[in-house]
């Protein structure tokens, strides 16, 4: 949305309300009482008070600040804790059906995808960027052989979903009642094979490329979808795989730059990092230098020149290792209203089991040298946004990116940062309007029992999300899930 129209929004709703004897205008709530948390960074306001009108915050202040327009609904919040709804800028939706617990193609239906998006709703999150999608435009007449078809190596695994189809592109334009906003960055490329790494449905999705010239065929046949980002894959999976050198990731930035699209970069060494942030890559779904190696002086004087340079944010997702909350943290009431607790035992039970004192401190200590790294990347100038990674069977959409949010404070970032992190900058980098609650921005909150600035784990204490300015229907998607699970039973 443009500053011009959000301005023009404001004056409208500004003027209605000042209108005397025209009754309630059309959409109006105030929420008030509640300490919120803007997601700017500032101090909470305390007994607070915002408004809502046709889907957007209206206007926000304290109590008594303002008068609340004439006939508007009213919600009071006293002794509740208001934040913004968070930003997923690296989930991998659609493959698992996590009633089963399978992941397959087959799965990836609109359905499916849909069910995902609000298991992310229900956890508070507004928006999520997938990534290695089952996405492919429609071949119009006159096109040539579609490239993701022409490079496939015949050597990988068949899947039998040729073309993979659209579900994903059409998604991505809907607004879909109690479901987080759905977009996509298509289905990435990567040298034959070297691609997402995880479950085997997932493998195959990536355009390979082994040549210069399959490279900028790749990137011209993708970016006619549309997507977020272009994302790549640099990672030779410590010596067992090939991977895209740096003569084709060159050419494949450079070739997204002809577009106007940014590229995303899984990558590992620190060599090829600083060939990719010279080059001109803009994002990483990763801290972009780890396997043992950290950020120098040379890459950081790479990264604030690029920074620099940029009209766009220059990013990167990090969540340090998950296993540093422990076995403790799958123990949550939240967590059997979104999963069974004979899923969870069946699919995570083992690995609970391993997460001992010592493989938990080793973990503590994992996340806190991998935040010390981030932190010397913020500091020369890139923004940390939050991406689960999430895509795993077993661990539950929604559920997951609850941990990884959390898990920031053991990376050494306070309560206050994650949030910011996690929303007004996650939705900044994803370019939209949420993340905030502040004037003009869409309506999408979560309502709190207690003050996650006190603890982190607060997030989970969820009283009530709103999405759009309308209640997401957490208690019916609790009755449907449940009802799911007993049928699986039977």
């Amino acid at each position: 949305m443009s500053l011009v129209v959000v301005a023009l929004f404001l004056a409208v709703a500004a003027s209605s309300w000042q209108a005397s004897g025209q009754g309630r205008p059309i959409g109006a709530t105030v929420f008030e009482g509640a300490r919120l948390i803007t997601g700017d960074g500032r101090a909470p306001i305390e007994n607070s008070v915002f408004v809502v009108q046709n889907d957007l915050i209206a206007r926000v202040g304290r109590r008594g600040d303002f008068q609340a327009p004439a006939g508007a609904a009213r919600v009071d919040l006293t002794g509740k804790t208001v934040m913004p709804a968070k930003v997923d800028m690296h989930g991998h939706l659609g493959y698992e059906n996590v009633v089963l617990g399978t992941m397959s193609k087959a799965n990836f239906t609109r359905e499916n995808l849909i069910d995902h998006l609000e298991r992310f709703a229900y956890m508070g999150f507004s928006a999520v960027v997938s990534i290695a999608d089952l996405a492919e435009r429609e071949i119009m007449p006159g096109d040539h052989l579609n490239v993701f078809q022409a490079l496939r190596d015949p050597a990988m695994p068949k899947s039998g979903r040729f073309h993979w189809g659209d579900v994903p592109l059409q998604v991505r334009n809907e607004v879909i009642p109690n479901a987080a906003l759905f977009r996509t960055a298509g289905p990435g490329i990567s040298w034959p094979g070297a691609g997402a790494g995880g479950h085997p449905s997932r493998n195959d999705v990536m355009y390979p490329v082994t040549t210069v010239e399959e490279a900028r065929r790749a990137v011209q046949d993708y970016v006619k979808t549309k997507p977020e980002f272009v994302k790549i894959w640099v990672d030779d999976r410590a010596g067992t795989l090939k991977t895209l050198t740096p003569e084709l990731y060159r050419a494949i930035i450079q070739e997204a730059t002809r577009f106007n699209v940014p590229v995303v970069a899984h990558t590992v060494k620190l060599a090829d990092a600083k060939e990719l942030y010279r080059a001109g890559l803009e994002g990483a779904t990763h801290i972009p230098v780890r396997g043992g190696e950290v950020p120098d002086a040379e890459f950081l004087a790479i990264v604030r020149e690029r920074v620099a340079k940029s009209t766009r944010p220059i990013w990167f997702n990090e969540h340090g290792s998950s296993t540093a909350l422990g076995a403790k943290a799958w123990d949550d009431p939240l967590l059997w209203e979104m999963l069974s607790r004979a899923q969870v035992q069946a699919q995570q039970g083992e690995e609970l089991g391993k997460m001992t004192p010592q493989v938990v401190e080793r973990a503590r200590q994992s996340s806190k040298a991998t935040g010390d790294a981030a932190k010397l990347l913020i500091n020369a100038g890139m923004k940390l946004v939050y991406g689960s990674d999430n895509g795993s069977a077993g661990r539950g959409f929604g559920w997951y990116e609850q941990l990884r949010f959390e898990n920031w404070v053991t990376m050494g970032f306070t309560p206050a940062e994650a949030i910011v992190m996690a929303t007004r900058d996650a939705a900044d980098v994803a370019k939209i309007n949420t993340g905030m609650v502040a004037p003009g921005k869409s309506a999408d909150f979560i309502v709190l029992d207690a003050n996650p600035l006190e603890n982190i784990a607060n997030t989970r204490r969820i009283n009530k999300v709103y999405l759009r300015g309308q209640e997401v229907d957490r208690a019916g998607m609790r009755a449907r899930w449940q009802a799911q699970w007993k049928q699986k039973r039977q």
